[in-house]
């Protein structure tokens, strides 16, 4: 029986939830949508090429494309989340208790939360950056190539587990950041919790490594020439997003660990009791948690301000001040996490320490705004769905900020801080900004990563239902939050409340119709792409460097370095007629694909189960076979071939007739 109990733990045949018809049924079809994408891929035979080319790949580009996949495919989950509370709250009134238990509901809207800004926001963002940075900055890839593998799959990892929760066990019900004591072993005895913190845990490392790589990246493999005042604006908000990623996520680490103490080894950080103190806990998400939103918001700053710029047929306006103002927010995003919980009582001068500072950090953000604005003042604006969704976004973002202004103030934050007007406002600035801006960034770099544009029609389609939307689904809730109807509700008495919950489902239905434009976007383009496709490598015309090379690009990016001396150095380049070299080419050197990453990754899952159901033979041998894998991985030195000169010559010259006559 010990035996038994060392390798299932906790773990029983109750931990399937088959009690639940919605889990069920739930499970019933990503099994089967699980079987078919699996027979697909093996009826086509793609598993040695995926293995090959995409799974073991240590290019930032491929990397990046993954990133962003895996993103979208959370974006379904996490969306789904958000339609079946939308629906329960829709018609949960009076009598009807609507078709979601308490505790299950609890679970959806922590698992929504989590899911979207860890496994939804993050992994785009970071998809983004792997792709684009080494391409503007002309490095051929990252700092530490196969580290951006293993990155990726540990962050992949924690959402495999996450997912993992729906059918084994439950998720936490705590609240996206599972404040105790309610996330305490005595409020939350069940393996909930355990698995938002191991998840969490497990990508947040693989998130922290993205962080110091990418920072690595851009401080030093930077082109010739290319001084930190000549980097386009993306590359600066992919920078301090960095900085931000390496001082925040280790607060992350820590906090979750000692919650972990707290539940699995029984001390008291969190406590009421025996010295400990919750509010602790929350001081220290917060101190994670507010830069948090700043590591998703400014790399999507810095994608708008490439889309004004092109699509305006203009420099953009004000460089140096759009610099400054990133470098500004960066540093504020660190002085304000107290207005998460002006409510806790911390008296009058912490608060409005809090609160001058929060209204500090709207300056910055507006002076972004006046820049694009006047980017767009007088220039020959293009209305391509890039620019749509940028124009979408100012608008909506606008009205987040304002609504920020005003939560910034202590005593109304009191008042409206539990109710549905600060959710609201959250997604105003994170789908108005994040989303928006992301679905941007991928209808414009779209052509540089796969060759061929973007079905513009599905591409407007998708816009305009997202924007409609938006604004029918959460306008609404500033209304009844400023009636005063509190959050993480499941059931009303109060009839009269119900025509908003309603507006707000059709919202979120016209939502649902703008992923699938988006989606339908995807097979249509991919589909039609030899038509949509332009010969002349330089689809969107755009003006900073990563359009120096081909649309895909090469494995090794570049076929010379190229030479800096302006931050529109390119587009100037091709203003004056610039052509390539067509010889002197020599081997490229370039490093292998490895499978260490999704092995390390694969047994940081294993161990992160293991750990949750209390497996602990399993995790002593995932552990020790995880530290074996990572040191035998050290001592391989073959992990690097050459590009030939003449393939190279052939490439670049072929590439160099086509910019030609493009020029």
């Amino acid at each position: 029986m010990d035996i038994v109990k060392l390798i299932f733990g906790r773990l029983t045949l109750e931990a399937i939830p088959y009690h639940e018809p919605i889990l069920v049924a739930t499970f019933a079809g990503v099994a089967f949508g699980g079987i078919v994408v699996l027979g697909v891929i093996t009826y086509f035979k793609l598993w040695g090429y995926l293995w090959r080319e995409w799974f073991t790949s240590i290019d930032h580009k491929k990397i990046g494309i993954m990133y962003v996949i895996l993103g979208i495919i959370m974006l379904l989950r996490g969306f789904a989340d958000a339609a079946m509370m939308r629906l329960q709250q829709a018609i949960s009134f009076g009598g009807n208790m609507g078709y979601l238990p308490p505790h299950h509901y609890d679970q959806i809207f922590t698992a929504h939360g989590v899911i979207m800004i860890f496994f939804v926001a993050m992994p785009l963002v970071t998809g983004l950056m792997n792709f684009v940075v080494p391409l503007q900055i002309g490095a051929r890839d990252v700092a530490f190539p196969f580290l951006n593998n293993f990155s990726f799959w540990m962050t992949t990892s924690g959402a495999m587990l996450v997912m993992l929760s729906l059918f084994v066990g439950e998720f936490a019900g705590t609240g996206w950041l599972a404040y105790p004591p309610l996330s305490g072993i005595l409020q939350s005895p069940n393996v909930g919790v355990d698995y938002y913190i191991w998840a969490l845990q497990i990508a947040g490392i693989g998130t922290l490594l993205s962080g110091i790589n990418l920072l690595v990246t851009i401080v030093k493999m930077r082109a010739p020439g290319m001084t930190m005042m000549r980097m386009p604006v993306f590359t600066w908000t992919s920078l301090c997003t960095n900085v931000l990623i390496v001082a925040a996520f280790p607060v992350l680490t820590a906090v979750l660990a000692l919650l972990a103490l707290d539940r699995y080894a029984g001390t008291n950080f969190f406590t009421n009791d025996l010295g400990g103190n919750a509010m602790m806990y929350v001081n220290l998400i917060w101190i994670w948690g507010h830069p948090e939103v700043y590591i998703l918001v400014l790399p999507v700053f810095g994608v708008f301000s490439e889309v004004v710029a092109t699509f305006s047929g203009k420099r953009l306006f004000g460089y140096a001040s759009m610099v400054y103002a990133t470098v500004v927010i960066t540093v504020l995003s660190y002085l304000v996490w107290l207005h998460h919980f002006f409510t806790m009582g911390s008296g009058a001068s912490v608060n409005s320490f809090f609160g001058i500072t929060t209204m500090i950090i709207s300056i910055p953000t507006g002076a972004k705004i006046f820049n694009w604005l006047f980017t767009m003042y007088r220039g020959r604006i293009h209305f391509e769905v890039p620019m749509l969704w940028t124009v979408g976004f100012m608008v909506t973002f606008v009205i987040g900020g304002m609504t920020g202004v005003l939560l910034a103030v202590p005593p109304a934050d009191f008042s409206l801080h539990n109710g549905l007007f600060l959710i609201a406002h959250f997604h105003n600035v994170i789908i108005g900004g994040v989303i928006f801006g992301v679905m941007a960034a991928i209808t414009y770099w779209f052509p540089k990563a796969f060759g061929y544009r973007l079905d513009p029609f599905w591409g407007k389609c998708s816009f305009w239902f997202w924007f409609i939307g938006f604004y029918v689904a959460f306008m609404p809730l500033y209304l009844l939050g400023l009636m005063g109807v509190t959050r993480r509700v499941s059931h009303f008495d109060d009839m009269s409340l119900q025509i908003w919950f309603q507006v707000a489902a059709v919202g979120a239905l016209l939502i649902a119709i703008g992923i699938g434009c988006f989606i339908i976007q995807l097979v249509v383009s991919f589909m039609r792409r030899e038509q949509l496709r332009d010969d002349t490598g330089d689809p969107w015309n755009g003006r900073t460097l990563e359009w120096s090379t081909s649309s895909p690009p090469p494995a090794y990016n570049f076929a010379f370095t190229p030479l800096i001396h302006d931050n529109d150095a390119w587009w100037q380049m091709k203003q004056h007629g610039f052509k390539r070299p067509e010889n002197d080419f020599i081997p490229i050197h370039m490093p292998k694909n490895t499978g260490a990453g999704i092995i390390l990754a694969a047994l940081a899952t294993v161990c992160g189960f293991g750990l949750i159901w209390h497996m602990w033979l399993v995790v002593i041998v995932a552990f020790v076979a995880l530290l074996a894998t990572a040191i035998g991985h050290t001592f391989n030195y073959h992990r690097e071939y050459y590009i030939p000169a003449d393939q190279v010559e052939q490439t670049e010259a072929a590439r160099t007739r086509l910019l030609a006559q493009h020029v």
